[in-house]
């Protein structure tokens, strides 16, 4: 197994930060963090002095810091401003590739044969990127990119062949820094960043607590018992590329272009440039099997000048990524028009994607919609133009709330929204909420049930969120001549002393019950024939009918005067 390449990361500490703070005007000794979903997902060194950690809530992050500038995610600042940085580092070490914002890496061996050494390299690149950009930076060498950019977190150069012995005591938190995936900016309903605590979890409770006891696995067993993503963390862990080197040669007609007539100038034009293009290189993509790693971005100015960056991925690109990177690449180059030798100050006439790496998109994990997250986006797109034909609020997506009640705990919010309900915190403590399980199925509205007592008299609340008696039959509908059926089990009560600010809240709260409706069969074993319901074949439920409560297990509220189906279990 061949070793990997050494490679030289240079990071610039907290970016999103420093890029926000910059485009709005602070001074650098100010604190200042970036959320996103009111939770801090950066900060400056300045705010983490004061105890602002990523995770905290806006509010408590406040308390912490009062004099904390607080300022919005938004990746295309943060790519924009990093253009800069780049193209510093590349006046003087060719090959440089954008992992993410903040982060570049480039193969250090070039480098290292023209200055003479990796420590003069460090050095020159350091003091040139605070010259020209005028970033603090940290540069790292080591063999492999996930352990250079941890190298560059420490500004250390580590010896060729010793990657492992330097990854081994580090924590398997730090797989969270992935190449290609930004953990400083990652949302919390994001998939990539989910899936990745969950595997840091799972190595915690099984007692392996660093990357060298996670190396230590045999390969073939971490294979078998794991999915795809704990693969390329087990090859990480161990020293080695994310993924085996790469010897496809990329067929040429995978290359796309796009003349631009007239040339573009402006970034909303680049980016509707971008999008067209994304979707082509994608459909090519996908009649050769293939899914791309590796993305240059290659434009030519009305002047001549040829401009080419490329951005490495941890994941294959979707369509959408591929737009995202390209139209923050040329939102930098068209912000920094005329800045320096070989800058233009016309627009670009030419865009060309070119795939520098791909992979087989058959061994690439699939989708919920489809292949490679390619049929998602498709789907994406489609909503959105629903919501166009029928406005926002006519496409809703379900996400966790809190509350007492299983019709409290989804709430419905539109689609590309933040999925998270405001003010409302699922993990909080809610009294007398509901006990798993939960109902399989919750009722748009309420059904109306009656619920009686041993001698056939309803029950009713009682004082302190008791029930005037046990139940022993259920009826559903508001008819007393309807069927009701024996009780076998029933639990609770969970009483909710309900919200006296609100007027939709009936007057001393609500309690609820659980109850399991005897079967037919109970019925002929305890000696009573049931009555046969000639419309049983003809209603598609029963509970939705208001039929029967036969054979059913059913989540009962008490609200007002009046008993209700809430939920119903399958």
């Amino acid at each position: 197994m061949s070793a990997p390449a050494r490679v030289l990361a240079l990071w610039c500490p907290d970016w999103p930060v420093v890029a926000g703070a910059a485009e709005a005007g602070l001074p650098s000794a100010r604190p200042a963090a970036v959320l996103a979903s009111h939770r801090v997902v950066a900060c400056s060194a300045t705010a983490r002095a004061q105890g602002v950690r990523r995770g905290l809530r806006r509010r408590e992050a406040q308390a912490r810091c009062p004099d904390l500038a607080v300022l919005a995610r938004d990746p295309e600042r943060d790519a924009r401003g990093f253009e800069p940085v780049a193209a510093a580092v590349e006046e003087l070490a060719p090959g440089v590739e954008v992992v993410r914002p903040g982060l570049v890496a480039l193969s250090a061996r070039g480098p290292t044969r023209y200055f003479g050494s990796e420590e003069t390299v460090a050095e020159r690149l350091v003091d040139h990127v605070a010259a020209r950009a005028r970033v603090e930076c940290q540069v790292g060498v080591a063999d492999g990119l996930f352990a250079a950019g941890l190298a560059a977190r420490r500004s250390l150069l580590v010896p060729a062949g010793e990657s492992p012995a330097f990854l081994a005591p580090l924590p398997v938190t730090e797989l969270e820094l992935e190449p290609g995936v930004e953990p400083d900016t990652a949302g919390a309903d994001d998939d990539a960043s989910a899936a990745r605590a969950e595997l840091i979890g799972l190595l915690r409770r099984l007692g392996l607590g660093t990357l060298g006891a996670f190396a230590e696995l045999s390969p073939t067993d971490v294979a078998s018992r794991f999915d795809a993503a704990a693969v390329r963390a087990h090859r990480l862990a161990r020293g080695l590329d994310e993924r085996p080197p790469s010897r496809r040669r990329i067929p040429d007609e995978l290359t796309v272009e796009l003349p631009l007539d007239p040339p573009v100038d402006r970034v909303d034009a680049a980016a509707f440039a971008a999008r067209s293009l994304a979707e082509r290189l994608h459909e090519a993509l996908g009649r050769a099997g293939l899914a791309c790693t590796r993305l240059g971005v290659q434009a030519r100015t009305t002047e001549g000048d040829e401009l080419a960056r490329v951005w490495r991925c941890a994941e294959p690109l979707t369509p959408n990524g591929t737009a995202d990177r390209v139209r923050w690449q040329l939102e930098g180059w068209l912000s920094r028009r005329g800045e320096g030798a070989g800058r233009s100050d016309g627009g670009l006439t030419v865009l060309r994607l070119v795939p520098e790496e791909v992979v087989e998109a058959g061994r690439l994990q699939l989708g919920l919609w489809g292949e490679v997250g390619v049929a998602d986006e498709r789907a994406g797109r489609a909503l959105v133009r629903v919501q166009g034909l029928l406005g926002p609020e006519e496409v809703l997506t379900g996400v966790s709330g809190g509350g007492r009640g299983p019709g409290e705990r989804i709430q419905l919010v539109p689609w590309g929204d933040e999925r998270e309900t405001p003010g409302v915190d699922p993990q909080a403590p809610w009294p007398g909420a509901l006990t798993a399980p939960s109902p399989a199925r919750v009722p748009p509205e309420p059904l109306p049930a009656r619920v009686l007592d041993a001698d056939g008299a309803p029950v009713r609340r009682a004082t302190r969120g008791r029930l005037s008696a046990p139940p022993a039959h259920v009826a559903l509908g508001t008819d007393p001549a309807a069927p009701t059926a024996p009780v076998r089990a029933w639990g609770g009560p969970w009483p909710d002393p309900g919200r006296w600010w609100d007027p939709r809240t009936a007057p001393g709260g609500s309690v609820r019950i659980q109850v399991v409706c005897a079967t037919d069969a109970d019925e002929i074993a305890a000696g009573r024939d049931p009555e046969p319901d000639p419309a049983a074949d003809l209603a598609p439920d029963p509970v939705a009918s208001g039929a029967d409560a036969v054979g059913r297990a059913l989540l009962l509220v008490h609200r007002g005067e009046r008993w209700a189906v809430e939920g119903i279990y399958d």
